[in-house]
């Protein structure tokens, strides 16, 4: 807690996985065939320079959870909200295991294992549960088996069409969306939790720049490419059809949401007038009621009041994003302090804690 007594919750981290994660918690039969991590064969982002980071170069904290609970005294944060790493940030790169049923398996591991350390903790490493994306039952059945081990989200690929399942905006999710709403689960959509948005990432840069810089222009534009899931979802009917549904959109900041939201609006109005009519809300209005998003480095100009105004001081959640290079870690309550006294004491504690304490029923 901060000295005043305000709580601090960390809505995005994450886990780098150790490369014997999951031989570590697979049964004697399966040891061989779970994902590993290896020193050879690097993936395909090698062209981006990604797989000169190996475990050697992580923060401890980044896979031991003992460390990452001195890490958040060390940095005077309560709780964090975990995701992966090195499976992709949705998990999505486990679907691409062509056995269904090891496939399974593995994500069933990843959530127990995760359900262990939140109980270890004390509900204070909350790492999200991965879903079997490629099939909507076994999600509905997943999501069912976490909740009643104590879990307080999902994290979910934003295209499940990349496994063989139905696009999101598809009513056949909506079994997935009531279990959801029911069990009080939000689901969070990390950036670049799919291979549809990965292969953004790589195609962002022009190809005549140099390796940093078109990390940059990836990292940039990946944080904005989560508008594409909040525009999608708002426009599918599911906050129609399931108005208690919480989704959040994860690393994404939200400089950009006001105007998105503002041209939804507008282009709904122009070119879908009676799609826009059968709607209950306007598009803009959904994001308040159903959606949040995460905060963290923004805002060097001291215009957040206007940012929060616009977005809602209720839907919005902090963030660090520890142990990547781009977080706020060693000091990220000394880094938005200065931005976060631009606003009253009220609208801070809703961000630096009380909106997640309450997402998250801590």
């Amino acid at each position: 807690m901060l000295k005043d007594g305000t709580l601090v919750i960390d809505s995005d981290s994450h886990w780098c996985e150790r490369p014997d994660f999951f031989t570590e918690l697979a049964p004697p039969a399966y040891k061989d065939r779970v994902p590993h991590v290896g020193r050879d064969g690097q993936k395909a982002s090698a062209d981006l320079g990604l797989n000169q980071w190996s475990i050697e170069d992580v923060h401890v904290g980044g896979y031991d959870p003992a460390v990452r609970l001195a890490v958040l005294d060390e940095c005077g944060i309560d709780a964090q909200i975990i995701f992966p790493n090195t499976i992709g940030l949705g998990g999505q790169d486990l679907g691409m295991i062509q056995d269904d049923a090891l496939c399974r398996l593995v994500i069933e591991l990843y959530n127990d294992r995760q359900a262990e350390i939140q109980a270890e903790s004390g509900d204070r490493l909350l790492g999200l549960p991965l879903m079997p994306a490629w099939d909507i039952d076994l999600c509905v059945r997943e999501t069912k088996r976490v909740a009643a081990m104590g879990a307080r989200g999902v994290n979910m690929t934003s295209d499940p069409q990349d496994l063989g399942a139905p696009d999101l905006a598809n009513p056949a999710w909506d079994p997935f969306w009531a279990a959801c709403a029911e069990l009080h689960m939000p689901v969070h959509f990390h950036i670049g939790a799919s291979a549809t948005s990965m292969g953004f990432y790589g195609q962002y840069p022009w190809e005549s720049h140099p390796m940093h810089t078109k990390l940059a222009i990836g990292g940039t534009l990946l944080f904005i490419g989560n508008a594409r899931v909040v525009v999608n979802a708002i426009l599918s009917g599911i906050f129609d059809r399931h108005p208690d549904l919480k989704m959040v959109s994860v690393e994404s900041g939200c400089g950009w949401i006001p105007f998105i939201l503002e041209a939804l609006d507008y282009e709904m109005s122009e070119n879908a007038p009676d799609e826009l009519a059968k709607m209950k809300q306007m598009p803009s209005e959904y994001f308040r009621s159903n959606m949040y998003a995460t905060f963290w480095f923004e805002n060097n100009r001291n215009n957040l009041p206007a940012l929060i105004d616009a977005v809602g001081e209720d839907s919005i959640l902090f963030e660090t994003d520890f142990p990547h290079p781009t977080c706020l870690y060693p000091s990220p309550l000394d880094t938005v302090k200065q931005k976060m006294s631009t606003l009253p004491v009220e609208t801070q504690k809703k961000i630096y804690g009380e909106n997640a304490r309450k997402l998250y029923r801590l």
